[in-house]
């Protein structure tokens, strides 16, 4: 990118302060911009951040708002905003409710920083990735949801794990929705060029896949109180870096589908070339006939939650 970096980041929850503190001591930005409707809560934890500078060695400034005027000249946004789910809330209820926090972030993103490039992290991700763009008018290029990435760090590492074997060594994806119905692709994962069906058993395979469906659950779980956010933050950390500095990275995010996959007018986790641009094209690979079955049922899984959306209200041309 040219000229003065900003980075927003919608939402001083841990999610959002973890990124927003990851971002700066990658000095991927002259500016980073926290904000949040809790005051006090963005400028605490900006300030917070900003004051490690001087022992980390970074130069990039932090600040905090309470203002969507804050926006203003982003180039990237980073969405983390929204309410969790919680006991007795539908998945209905969960889709209404963000829709509706992220209807007034879209529109703001439309009139005070239209070029910028959108990253959705926000529940459903594969649903509010879809609204975003609807209600903002970007191109499809430039919003785009993090999902696969997160999802295939944590199949990497059970793999790593399970195989003791290097983490960065583990390489495959995760296709499909950011939840119960996601694909983890056995048949393009290896191990330094080995497949991973050649290395474990296949009740071994399947307890590892069940586990990466259940990935965030499981953290939910041991932690009680809240979820998980240093793994979150690192996948979106990723999708930055390669975004600033032109990586052209295949990543795997949730992506407008306009036919690839045979899939329209959705957007669902597939790997992709990520680069300045946003999206520059979504990567195709050959499924098996099982997991071609698997990704379509996460397809339908997308569209059903898509029908708990609300009329869109789109934003003037």
């Amino acid at each position: 990118m040219t000229g003065s970096r900003k980075i927003a980041v919608l939402g001083a929850g841990n999610v959002g302060g973890t990124l927003a503190q990851r971002l700066a001591e990658m000095d991927l930005a002259d500016e980073i911009v926290l904000i949040d409707i809790v005051d006090g809560l963005p400028q605490g934890k900006a300030l917070d951040i900003q004051e490690s500078a001087p022992i980390l060695g970074f130069s990039t400034r932090v600040t905090g708002s309470t203002s969507l005027d804050s926006i203003a000249g982003a180039e990237i946004v980073v969405e983390t905003a929204g309410l969790a789910r919680k006991p007795g809330m539908s998945r209905s209820d969960l889709t209404t409710k963000n829709a509706e926090i992220l209807r007034d972030h879209a529109l703001a993103v439309r009139a005070h920083a239209p070029n910028a490039i959108v990253i959705i992290v926000t529940n459903p991700v594969d649903v509010m990735t879809f609204w975003f763009r609807q209600v903002s008018g970007l191109p499809p290029a430039r919003v785009f949801g993090e999902s696969g990435t997160l999802d295939t760090a944590r199949f990497r590492w059970f793999v790593a794990d399970a195989l003791k074997v290097a983490p960065r060594d583990v390489v495959g994806f995760v296709l499909g929705t950011h939840g119960d119905t996601m694909v983890p692709v056995l048949s393009h994962t290896s191990v330094s060029g080995v497949p991973l069906t050649k290395l474990m058993p296949k009740e071994q395979l399947d307890a590892i896949v069940a586990r990466t469906k259940t990935g965030g659950g499981e953290i939910v779980n041991l932690l009680k109180m809240g979820s998980a956010y240093y793994a979150p933050s690192a996948a979106q950390a990723e999708l930055v870096r390669a975004v600033v500095a032109n990586e052209h990275r295949v990543l795997g995010v949730t992506a407008h589908l306009a036919g690839e996959y045979g899939l329209q007018d959705l957007c669902l986790g597939v790997p992709v070339v990520l680069g300045r641009a946003g999206v520059e094209r979504v990567v195709e690979v050959t499924l098996s006939a099982e997991e071609r079955a698997a990704f379509e049922a996460s397809a339908a899984a997308v569209r059903a939650d898509l029908a708990g959306l609300p009329p869109v209200t789109r934003a003037p041309a």
